[in-house]
């Protein structure tokens, strides 16, 4: 007996099927509209994988809607640096490498690095037996001292300030072309024939002394008088402002002023206030500006506003020297002052006396 199919139910069971496919091809149509996110025109999906940009990229975080609008951005640390004009981002990673050529510029310092105590007792007799005996030694030799074989004039010098006209430091070669510059730092001394000395054999001489009666005085051809005191400080802003001229300046900021990047001569009598005026030059770098130093030093008490025992006080004087030689000075004259009192500190040890005049060359300059 031949099997017959009930009316109708072969296209009932085609409508299930349609509908099926209906309902699957609209859920993938869906699924495809959320992928492309929003601001996106409904596109037909293309087959295979979805397409990305060339390049690294980053997963998705978590809990943000797969397929947002982000940009993703890739850090690689590496010493190369991107080439011009494409890859990379074009901004370098924060903290990262100086571009060559030039060094990383330094920061600034807030205070001088204090060498070790001299000896476990940190006793002011091992602190000073160290100071005096490094102030007395001589690092570098010179061959050829002062401006005797240069000066025109027969008068002895009155105080030993002494510079290096060795060639290999290049200021003799500067003083025969008249190219040298000096800045004389003093404190109403009248004693002035170093200055003079050399601005007789041609050297551009400054010298700033706040006993001067007028702010800038040409003495002669080549010798300034300036009505300005070298500090280790600016004056406050607030100051500052209602005494526009006022004659108290760092010495980073007078070569500003007058324009000057080199100083092949610093000489500096400051009765006292050296040992802070040095810390200044040290901490601001200035010291890179200048070719030899001339300090007179004074032992007899602390000097302006450097406070502590004894022992801690010797310690930072030798601790100022030390970052001389650091930046490669090297002392090659030492002169005791024995017409002033024999006072160490207000005290009679190692038969030292209260005042000193020391050279140094910058071995580096050219």
């Amino acid at each position: 007996m031949a099997w017959e199919r009930p009316p109708g139910r072969g296209c009932g069971a085609l409508r299930r099927c349609l509908l099926g496919a209906a309902l699957l091809l609209g859920l993938r149509l869906c699924a495809e509209l959320r992928r492309a996110g929003p601001g996106f025109p409904a596109r037909s999906a293309p087959s295979g994988p979805a397409w990305r940009p060339p390049g690294p990229h980053l997963p998705p975080a978590p809990g943000q809607p797969r397929g947002a609008s982000r940009r993703q951005v890739t850090y690689v640390r590496s010493g190369r640096r991107a080439p011009p004009g494409g890859g990379g981002s074009g901004t370098p990673e924060p903290g990262c490498c100086a571009p060559r050529g030039r060094p990383r510029r330094k920061g600034p310092r807030w205070h001088i690095d204090l060498q070790p105590w001299a000896g476990s007792a940190q006793s002011l007799d091992e602190e000073a037996w160290r100071f005096l005996r490094y102030i007395s030694t001589t690092q570098i030799a010179c061959n050829h001292m002062n401006t005797d074989s240069l000066a025109t004039d027969s008068s002895p010098t009155h105080k030993p300030w002494s510079v290096c006209l060795d060639d290999r430091f290049n200021l003799a070669h500067q003083v025969r072309n008249k190219q040298c510059r000096l800045y004389s730092l003093g404190l109403g001394s009248d004693d002035t024939h170093f200055e003079v000395s050399m601005a007789n054999n041609g050297c551009e001489v400054h010298r700033f002394d706040p006993s001067v009666k007028s702010a800038h005085i040409l003495e002669s051809q080549h010798l300034w008088y300036h009505r300005l005191s070298i500090d280790w400080r600016d004056p406050h802003p607030a100051v500052a402002a209602q005494k526009p001229h006022s004659n108290t300046r760092k010495l980073g900021s007078i070569l500003n002023e007058f324009g000057h990047h080199k100083i092949d001569i610093l000489k500096a009598d400051l009765e006292s206030a050296e040992w802070k005026v040095l810390e200044n030059l040290i901490l601001e770098d200035v010291l890179e500006q200048i070719g030899q130093l001339i300090f007179e030093i004074h032992l007899h008490w602390p000097g302006f506003e450097v406070s502590g025992s004894d022992s801690s006080v010797v310690r930072f004087w030798y601790s100022l020297l030390k970052e001389l030689e650091q930046k490669d000075f090297r002392l090659f004259h030492s002169y005791k002052d024995l017409s002033k009192p024999q006072l160490f500190l207000k005290k009679d040890i190692f038969n030292a006396s209260s005042c000193y005049t020391l050279s140094w060359v910058n071995t580096r300059w050219k």
